[in-house]
């Protein structure tokens, strides 16, 4: 027997040797066409090579394209397990020529491949060609020298490929293996056609015409060749089975499921191991590359083919998940032809066992109900829409688990009665959305995602990618249209750009087209949670709705974005495990330039602390520990040591980014919930470096930090500003602080003596500009001194005051010190005249007159100060007056 494994390499060999470049398949999401949810044939890849977008260096190609089918337009996924040939996952082989051979090379290697390498009988093939494809019937009997009656002419669409409305297009010529007279059918194009005994295996697509706008089609300049063949199906004819499940890859798994449940595939358990050997292989492949399960677009479609397969397990009795016990067998089968599902085993058996867990939770509660539902229905029967509804919304059973479940008791669900609840609620959520207090011009995302869903974001592992243009708005309402020059919000189904949330801010970039469309993109916003509004400006061109454009992230300055939210990840550890497990966030901002990170700490951190948190960021920088994810309920990620991120909402799922060495508890440095983008590994966030350290708010404190290349420009900054001071001051760098320790002393020491020199001045009487003398005077009837000093220190002050009030014995004094242009005054009593006269309220005139307000201290001394030096003589004039008044009083 010919394994389906030979038969894979037989073909791409064959092609190789007729000078086909040998490509490796592409992975399950399309990076080239977002009107797709996964690749669905084998040419998808080459989808811009045909159209002339993108170059190669071979002109022509040999692949074995893994494909999906299990969402949108091409869905199969209802019928898998339950018919011979439908599956969510499978192989094409293909053969492609881009302007380099044309029919009659692609109708030989066809016949010669089949025929002379594999060695099917001729007897057993029919061709069909497009009805006015006279060349094709004419190659197919010269080369193949089959009769007429097994060259089908077909007139309808089945064998006239386009790409889309506009573009390549061209006849097909399909190959059809008879199966023989004991399986019912006829031929193509015969009323019996549907039958299973002629079975198409490959598709000639002849890429000849170009289809116009106008509905026309040109020749077009370099005719190609498309080709596509199911491996399951010609695995099938070359192994003698009729059904694909019959094949040696799905009797290795359905083996495996056999042996791990107890249960022979047989009677109702057959359709049962084949939906869980086929959804294992989609599966498997779907998260090795990259999709994981969510509520929202592929991770959804994901979750329900998983789903199906665990409900299929149950069916069988298995008490405990399967299938991640599953995916050996798999990885044995399929993984030395797709090293990507070897490299992905751990991930592929981890999810799988996390998401059947939980999944078993809310089949036993949903069964149960399911079962009091329809106790009173019988075959033929049909579930009210209204209680699959309930089951869903309120208990969290998919509607297609609902219709699956009910399947074999032949009872039917009321999907018209399901989709007016699912409207009803929407409804409700409008309405008290509207309700909510948010502006009007609100309501614009709310009908968009209403409409279109949510976008789905593939900037975790790209910073390009395709979109298909589903809303713009221009001045706060939608529009079909938008013109160069006009600011524009671009919302796509599918986005490599990160919207703004949990801190980070949004990505930047260009939304462009080949024809010259170019939207320079400032920003990108998150309304609702989970649409990824782009805000730009158009530069050239013109973009409209329903239009393809192409999308490309600011690499540079999402790099440094990453960095930084990295970086805060590990400053959230550090600043934990140095002052205490208090310590939470408060908030935080990641943007291309900085991070800051808000914590509750309940005072200033020392320098000695802000040294240790640096040091030990940096040591896991260098330490260049890969940073990974998972993906687990918030409730299982808490308690396996994460930490939830202030001001974060969180869904069913959430992504945990696990950081830095591993502890003594072997958890890594960090494990924190979130969905922002992330460096892959520590090294690619440089150096880190703390700026700043302040209060917030009582009991919140907050650092300001740089990373990679704005953290090193920082530091040349501050190296250039020493430089300058050592050579100001005359030392080199190293020198410069000794050497400005010895001038602050020699400052300090002439200072003082200044100051000595000053109040010996003052106390002596001395003149010269630099001090009035005292002069003693009598008012009220008691001494009184007043004096202005220029250049004094204020601190002086109490002590002259004090000198006065001895020299005195018994009377008011009053110092006015002006220091470039502001005054500091201060006045002293006597201890035998405090119950005459109170050095605040005498201050505080003095004050006044100075231009200032209030002054403090005690009965016997007092001080203030005021803006305006030049009214001092003002100022001990109002004191004096204070005390003649008192007199009077």
């Amino acid at each position: 027997m010919t394994s389906t494994n030979d038969i894979r390499s037989s073909f791409l060999s064959y092609f190789a040797e007729q000078g086909h470049e040998k490509v490796h398949s592409a992975p399950l999401v399309p990076y080239n066409d977002p009107t797709l949810m996964f690749v669905n044939a084998g040419m998808v890849p080459f989808k811009n090579v045909f159209t002339g977008l993108e170059k190669r260096d071979h002109s022509r190609a040999t692949s074995s394209q893994k494909c999906v089918r299990a969402g949108g337009k091409h869905n199969d996924l209802d019928n898998v397990g339950y018919t011979a040939r439908h599956h969510t996952f499978f192989e094409m082989l293909g053969n492609f020529s881009f302007g380099d051979y044309f029919k009659e090379e692609a109708i030989t290697h066809a016949w010669t491949l089949l025929t002379k390498e594999w060695g099917l009988p001729a007897d057993k093939l029919t061709a069909t060609v497009y009805h006015t494809d006279d060349e094709a019937f004419d190659l197919w009997r010269k080369i193949a020298g089959l009769p007429e009656e097994r060259i089908i002419r077909i007139a309808t669409s089945d064998n006239f490929w386009s790409m889309g409305d506009t573009g390549p297009c061209g006849p097909c010529s399909e190959v059809f293996y008879d199966h023989g007279e004991g399986i019912w059918g006829g031929p193509p194009g015969s009323p019996e056609e549907d039958g299973d005994r002629f079975i198409e295996i490959w598709n000639l697509v002849f890429m000849q015409f170009e289809s116009q706008a106008d509905g026309t089609r040109q020749p077009l300049p370099k005719p190609s060749i498309d080709t596509g063949m199911g491996l399951e199906r010609i695995s099938a004819v070359m192994q003698g089975v009729h059904d694909n499940y019959d094949i040696d890859t799905f009797k290795a798994l359905i083996a495996a499921s056999e042996s791990l449940t107890g249960v022979a595939a047989e009677g109702n358990a057959r359709a049962s191991h084949r939906v869980i050997a086929d959804h294992l292989r989609s599966t498997g492949f779907l998260l090795a590359d990259g999709v994981l399960p969510s509520n929202e677009g592929r991770g959804y479609v994901l979750r329900r083919i998983m789903r199906r397969a665990m409900r299929h397990a149950h069916l069988l009795g298995a008490s405990d998940p399967l299938m991640h016990r599953l995916v050996p067998a798999l990885v044995a089968e399929m993984g030395q032809a797709y090293p990507e599902l070897t490299r992905a085993q751990a991930l592929v058996e981890e999810v799988l066992e996390r998401e059947e867990t939980r999944f078993r939770q809310t089949l036993d509660k949903g069964l149960r109900l399911l079962d009091d539902a329809t106790g009173n229905l019988g075959e033929g029967d049909e579930l009210p829409g209204e209680t699959a509804f309930k089951l869903y919304d309120t208990y969290g059973f998919p509607y297609d688990l609902t219709e699956d479940a009910l399947r074999s008791r032949k009872i039917s669900v009321d999907r018209a009665g399901f989709d007016a609840a699912m409207a009803q609620q929407k409804a409700a959520a409008r309405a008290a959305w509207k309700g909510s207090g948010d502006a009007a011009s609100g309501e614009v995302w709310f009908d968009i995602a209403e409409r279109e869903g949510a976008t789905e974001f593939t900037g975790y592992t790209s910073t390009a990618g395709e979109g298909n243009v589903v809303a713009l708005i221009v001045d706060g309402k939608e529009t079909q249209s938008a013109d160069e020059g006009q600011d524009v919000i671009v919302l796509t189904n599918q986005t490599p750009f990160y919207g703004e949330s949990g801190g980070q801010t949004g990505d930047a970039g260009t939304i462009w087209r080949p024809d010259g469309l170019k939207i320079a993109i400032s920003d990108t916003g998150k309304p609702l949670g989970r649409l990824h509004a782009h805000l730009g400006r158009i530069e050239s061109g013109a973009v409209a709705v329903g239009e393809t454009v192409h999308m490309t992230v600011d690499a540079e300055r999402r790099d440094a974005i990453r960095a930084n939210h990295s970086a805060t990840h590990l400053l959230h550890a550090a600043l934990r495990g140095r002052l205490g497990g208090h310590v939470t966030q408060k908030g935080s901002l990641v943007a291309e330039d900085r991070l800051r990170f808000d914590f509750s700490h309940p005072k200033a951190l020392s320098d000695e602390d802000i040294a240790a948190i640096e040091a030990e960021v940096n040591a896991e920088i260098r330490h260049n520990e890969a940073v990974t994810t998972r993906l687990m309920s918030p409730d299982d990620a808490i308690e396996a040591g994460a930490m939830a991120l202030f001001g974060e909402k969180y869904g069913e799922e959430v992504r945990v980014l696990s950081m830095g060495r591993p502890g003594s508890d072997a958890r890594n440095y960090s494990v924190e919930l979130c969905g922002g983008t992330h460096v892959n590994a520590l090294g690619d966030i440089g150096i880190f470096r703390i700026v700043s350290e302040s209060a917030v708010s009582s009991g919140v404190r907050r650092v300001e930090a740089l990373t990679g290349e704005a953290a090193r420009q920082w530091l040349v900054a501050r190296e250039d500003a020493l430089k300058a001071i050592a050579g100001t001051i005359k030392a080199s760098p190293d020198e410069a602080l000794e050497r400005v320790t010895v001038l602050m002393d020699e400052r300090r020491k002439l200072e003082k003596e200044l100051a000595e020199a000053k109040k010996a001045l003052a106390l002596a009487g001395a003149s010269g500009g630099a001090a009035t003398a005292p002069a003693d005077e009598e008012v009220a009837g008691v001494k009184f001194s007043g004096q202005v000093l220029e250049g004094m220190n204020p601190k002086e002050l109490r002590g002259l005051l004090d000198e006065a009030k001895k020299r005195m014995g018994s009377g008011v004094a009053a110092i006015c010190a002006v220091n470039d242009g502001r005054a500091a005054f201060a006045v002293a009593v006597t201890d035998d005249l405090t119950e005459r006269f109170d050095a605040v309220a005498l201050v505080r005139a003095g004050v006044e007159a100075l231009g200032g307000k209030g002054g403090g201290g005690r009965a016997d001394m007092a001080q203030g100060g005021g803006p305006d030096g030049s009214k001092a003589a003002d100022a001990l004039a109002a004191v004096k007056a204070v005390m003649s008044e008192s007199v009077g009083a």
